[in-house]
């Protein structure tokens, strides 16, 4: 007992006085963090002091007085102000210009967005939209996407319907370099329905007229040269059959469609007749 007072009185003695205050303080301000991070207060904390930040600025003349908002179509200009966080308490000085660009350019119809601030009062937003380019099938649901494979809306509205329609897994990054060759062939291209890509390595094109047409996994150009060519000068894609298939250089197969083949079928049949009526 005696051992533990003479500690005590040489702890009173060497350590200054402000010190027991001072550990008194961290201990607070220790819980106090801890009640914050475990309350799930620090954003409504960070939002309170960022309006209070915002609110000096604007009592100093920094408030943003207009925003010269062009390029945009698609996006409203409501949706492009609520998704920045530009609201008309938003001060132009504390204005995070790459923080406002990077919560632009996460909807997908924006493709690249320019944010300037001119002091006194201005605010300057160029968007950069996406252009609907395709439709893409995959898994049961249609998407509209970009040229770059972006996909821009889970849905169709009215207006994208007749946009080229793409199927399949991967079909959306393979969209832009396919449609490119059909532009070539405006009448085969009218004419199909659906390009579907089979695992990722080749398409077969849906026509209209439900013949399907394989394409060859390389030399795609050639093979849409072979079928126009077959098209103007016998008219193959109007006939009666269900599949042409230009997989193999050099050579197209043709399938008949059940009604065509039957009737064939029955042309053979006839030939030895008519030979032996004649004979």
């Amino acid at each position: 007992m005696l051992l533990l007072d003479r500690w005590a009185w040489v702890l009173e003695r060497r350590l200054p006085r402000a010190v027991g205050s001072i550990a008194t303080s961290i201990v607070l301000l220790s819980s106090l963090a801890y009640g914050v991070v475990k309350g799930e207060h620090l954003p409504s904390i960070a939002a309170y002091l960022k309006d209070g930040r915002d609110w000096i600025a604007n009592t100093a003349g920094l408030r943003i007085v207009s925003i010269a908002l062009t390029g945009n179509a698609r996006v409203s200009r409501e949706e492009i102000l609520a998704t920045a966080g530009v609201t008309g308490t938003t001060s132009l000085v504390f204005l995070d210009v790459d923080g406002v660009r990077k919560r632009l350019k996460s909807n997908p119809w924006i493709a690249d967005v320019t944010v300037l601030k001119l002091y006194p009062g201005e605010l300057q937003i160029h968007i950069k939209e996406r252009a609907a380019f395709a439709l893409w099938q995959k898994d049961g649901a249609v998407s509209v996407i970009a040229d770059d494979g972006t996909v821009l809306e889970p849905y169709v509205a009215p207006g994208l319907i007749r946009l080229p329609l793409v199927v399949g897994a991967g079909a959306q990054l393979r969209a832009k370099e396919l449609l490119a060759l059909l532009d070539r062939h405006p009448s085969t291209r009218n004419r199909i329905r659906a390009s579907v890509l089979v695992s990722e390595r080749r398409w077969n094109l849906r026509l209209r007229n439900g013949i399907e047409v394989r394409l060859p996994e390389a030399g795609v150009a050639a093979a849409l040269e072979t079928l126009d060519a077959l098209d103007h000068n016998k008219n193959l894609i109007t006939r009666d059959i269900v599949l042409i298939d230009l997989r193999l250089p050099n050579r197209v197969t043709v399938r008949l469609s059940d009604a065509a083949a039957q009737a064939r079928n029955d042309a053979l049949k006839e030939q030895p007749k008519k030979k032996a009526g004649n004979a």
